[in-house]
């Protein structure tokens, strides 16, 4: 997923629980840089769901390949060989 941090910022519209809002400006919270960062947060989280479900059945079949036939440069793997 594309980082997204140097992107202009867009005025919106929201329409929000009243007395989380008021409870927020109470406290001083930045609520367009706190939106800004858990909407981010969530649209990641939602975006690697999807990609794992779009990929799940060749994920699938990669490990049961790797399963069934390991891993093809273990023998190269110097730090898994209980040293």
């Amino acid at each position: 997923m594309r980082r997204s941090d140097d992107a202009p910022k867009r005025a919106t519209n929201l329409s929000l629980n009243a007395k989380v809002l008021d409870a927020a400006r109470e406290l001083g919270m930045n609520l367009s840089q706190t939106v800004d960062e858990l909407l981010a947060a969530e649209v990641q989280r939602r975006y690697w769901q999807r990609w794992n479900e779009d990929n799940r059945e060749a994920i699938e079949a990669y490990n049961i390949r790797i399963e069934r036939d390991g891993l093809p440069l273990a023998k190269y793997r110097s730090f898994a060989q209980g040293k």
